[in-house]
């Protein structure tokens, strides 16, 4: 059987160690060369950078993600033993690990590392369609005769530079189209390569739980459950127009993905749609000041990545939750697209100004929508603001610092209260 080491990158059919390296770490499954639809998804991301810049924390469970009202963004692989997972309330994920060690995201450095990531990624092929920062969908139809190696070893050295060069690691599913890959990826980790090939398809889902379908949430596995459908195997029992009958386009989609049928491309140029950053309060809080020193955080944290992805949006949206868990939200048109922190604070500030206050917060949001490229931002100035231009360039020049020593080189006045 084809057989791959996934240290020495060795190809061989027999044995259970690589004859090259004689380690244990190996791939093996008949259709390992000839598949090419593959899914790369980053071992808890944010965790494992924090890690890796802090030695000391690797035995120890860490959390990313706010204080106690807030929810959890990654927890590493000790915390997810404890039950702790991406989005649980902070509160719930601290009483099932109460020694975690909990950090602030540096969304910046995040989206730095995921860059070089993506960089790597192009080495290898321009059909890449990004999911998040640490999670991407490749194709490498074609490829083989480019690189002088099959998809597979390709995707092994990929992993193995993020490892050496990066030190973050990385899982991969390889079969022969999105959905699979997807599923496959999840399927040993963290640090897998699993395989789930054309021929082994109907036999391997049948038995699984129709909630590994990328998408379907609580509401649609109620209603699956209420149906009596909860593996592939009752959904192969339903008529195409019956699914679609009862569960609309979600049915159709049922349908297909019941015989491992997903005909969705990679999509290289698949937009971002949006850039937001939320935070939940530990307290309710109607007090003005401190809410508009979130509010020019979250409008710094925005803008920073904008900066990082390269994008400028026309749009400033205000989201507001209050404390019956009513939502607020605001949007502001913007005359030319901004990535300026200042930019999106002051039309969010304004948003907030016009909004009628009537009880606290327990959540504050702030985002930028209709994105483009950088290239279009900022360009013309605000003619009724003769200030802007100036705190313009030395927000850039904060960048600059900031890059260089660190976040917290740099706080602005506001952001302490």
């Amino acid at each position: 059987m084809p057989a791959l080491c996934r240290d020495c990158l060795t190809q061989f059919d027999d044995g259970a160690r690589c004859p090259a390296c004689r380690r244990p770490r190996i791939t093996r499954h008949p259709e390992l060369f000839q598949l090419s639809i593959a899914h790369m998804d980053c071992d808890a991301f944010y965790a494992s950078v924090e890690k890796r810049d802090k030695p000391e924390l690797a035995d120890k469970p860490v959390i990313i993600g706010g204080g106690r009202r807030g929810v959890v963004s990654t927890a590493c692989y000790v915390a997810r033993i404890r039950g702790v997972h991406s989005a649980m309330p902070m509160f719930q994920a601290l009483k099932l690990c109460p020694d975690a060690v909990v950090i602030r995201p540096r969304m910046q450095l995040y989206a730095d590392i995921s860059r070089q990531i993506r960089a790597m990624m192009e080495d290898l092929t321009p059909a890449i369609e990004p999911l998040s920062l640490d999670e991407a969908f490749l194709d490498l139809t074609g490829t083989a005769r480019l690189h002088g190696q099959p998809p597979a070893v390709m995707l092994a050295r990929l992993v193995k530079r993020m490892r050496d060069e990066l030190g973050i690691t990385g899982s991969i599913g390889l079969s022969h189209n999105k959905f699979l890959a997807k599923v496959a990826s999840d399927m040993e980790k963290p640090h897998g390569f699993s395989v789930i090939g054309q021929a082994e398809t109907a036999d391997f889902l049948r038995d699984k739980p129709v909630r590994m379908i990328w998408g379907v949430g609580e509401a649609t596995q109620s209603a699956l459950d209420s149906a009596g459908i909860r593996t592939f195997s009752d959904l192969l029992r339903w008529e195409q127009r019956d699914l679609i009958a009862r569960f609309g386009a979600m049915g159709n989609r049922l349908w297909h993905l019941a015989r491992g049928q997903d005909a969705r491309r990679v999509a290289s140029d698949a937009p971002v749609k949006s850039i937001s950053n939320e935070t939940t309060f530990a307290q309710d809080t109607a007090d003005p000041d401190l809410l508009d020193g979130h509010i020019w955080r979250l409008a710094e944290k925005v803008a920073d990545r904008a900066k990082a992805k390269e994008k400028a949006g026309r749009v400033v949206t205000l989201k507001l939750k209050r404390a019956d868990h009513k939502l607020v939200t605001r949007r502001q048109s913007l005359r030319d697209a901004t990535q300026m922190a200042d930019v999106i604070y002051r039309n969010a500030r304004a948003l907030f100004d016009q909004t009628e206050h009537k009880s606290p917060y327990r959540l504050l949001g702030v985002g930028l929508s209709e994105l483009c490229g950088a290239e279009a931002a900022d360009l013309s100035g605000d003619l009724l603001d003769p200030q802007a231009r100036a705190r313009a360039q030395a927000e850039r020049a904060t960048d600059q610092i900031r890059q260089r020593f660190g976040d917290d080189a740099i706080v602005k006045g506001r952001a302490l209260r």
